[in-house]
């Protein structure tokens, strides 16, 4: 058994509860090896305090799991056979009726939660965000070798996109350009929706982009990030298309400073809330801060948005082998959207940021 399904057996054990019914694909990836994206099917792993862990998934994905290195139990089921059926059958066999369950609360639904009760009745649930936020939160050297590509992928990604810009060009027109380059580097999909957004859209933190062009004045704003090998990168950087206003160039400047601020702040024991703070503060002194309407950043790695938070309300201690991203924003409409941001690794004393895109502003 590998190490991170044993520390998830040792949790099990510690807190008397009998097995753990796992159906994030995320999670299943990194406990298991295995990637799946089962759309309505059902994908599960079961792991128990002592026995042999069982996977069970689609029939045609039963070779994948094995081919990912998955050395136990693979349930198989057809499409006309009911995976719940096989499912009870084979957990009951190993421990007998689950009384106490651990289960994702943030992804089961509804329907299969039911099931769960029904054929394992009288059993009790709890959930195991904490045990696997706590596991996946440290990551090890591979998984930073792992993002160091990702975030490698995503600077020329961006690079990509700046190249791109012209008067009369789209924002879709740029996002077609970048994920097609990146796609001949062999990235198989973006850790998110693209999106370069340009003039009064960038002034929504999540806006969608489409068929507004770019014109001389405005500020470009990038948002992409890449998957490499399950692990994903985030990265932010807007730039100017010409020459901008003295306003726009103020915000863009205090986006900076306090980006740059709270990048210095990072090493372990800081709490998570004095980065935001380090950041909220220098954009709340220069009269911003009600334009900087979310938090500073989150947890990065398999997932794109994984714990933690890094808000003004969070007391977690930072520790060495987090990643996460740092990126305050200014958002006044009809004026400008400025957004910079970068994924960092809490070293032993400071911080490596792992994305490398220039940040002084670029006037192209």
């Amino acid at each position: 058994m590998n190490t991170r399904l044993k520390k998830l057996s040792t949790w099990l054990r510690e807190k008397d509860f009998d097995a753990a019914f796992i159906t994030m694909p995320d999670n299943i990836f990194y406990l298991t090896g295995f990637r799946s994206e089962p759309h309505e099917r059902l994908l599960g792993l079961v792991n128990f305090q002592d026995e042999e862990p069982l996977l069970i998934c689609p029939a045609m994905e039963k070779d994948d799991a094995k081919q990912a290195g998955w050395e136990y139990e693979v349930i198989g089921y057809n499409d006309t056979e009911n995976p719940w059926e096989m499912l009870e059958e084979r957990v009951k066999a190993r421990i007998g009726n689950v009384k106490n369950w651990v289960i994702e609360r943030e992804h089961l639904n509804v329907s299969r939660f039911e099931e769960l009760m029904w054929r394992f009745s009288g059993a009790a649930f709890q959930g195991a965000e904490t045990i696997l936020n706590e596991l996946r939160l440290v990551k090890d050297s591979e998984e930073i070798k792992l993002l160091r590509k990702a975030c490698e992928l995503a600077d020329f990604a961006v690079q990509v996109g700046v190249n791109e810009i012209a008067e009369g060009k789209t924002e879709l027109d740029l996002i077609a350009a970048i994920e097609y380059e990146v796609k001949k580097k062999g990235v198989s999909g973006m850790s998110f929706d693209t999106m370069v957004l340009t003039g009064a859209n960038a002034a929504s933190p999540h806006g969608t982009p489409g068929m507004t062009k770019i014109q001389r004045g405005d500020l470009v704003l990038f948002d992409l990030g890449v998957i490499y090998e399950g692990y994903c990168s985030d990265i932010t950087r807007t730039v100017a298309f010409g020459d901008i206003s003295a306003e726009q160039e103020k915000i863009y400047q205090t986006v900076l400073q306090a980006q740059e601020a709270a990048v210095r702040a990072v090493k372990p024991g800081i709490l998570a809330k004095d980065l935001d703070l380090t950041a909220r503060n220098i954009i709340a002194e220069a009269g911003y801060g009600e334009y900087f309407p979310h938090r500073l950043g989150h947890g990065l790695g398999i997932s794109v948005h994984e714990y933690p938070s890094v808000t003004a309300t969070n007391e977690l201690v930072m520790k060495e082998g987090m990643v996460f991203t740092i990126e305050p924003g200014i958002y006044v409409p009809g004026v400008a959207g400025v957004r910079i941001e970068d994924d960092v690794f809490v070293t032993e004393d400071g911080a490596e940021v792992l994305t490398k895109y220039p940040k002084t502003l670029q006037n192209i």
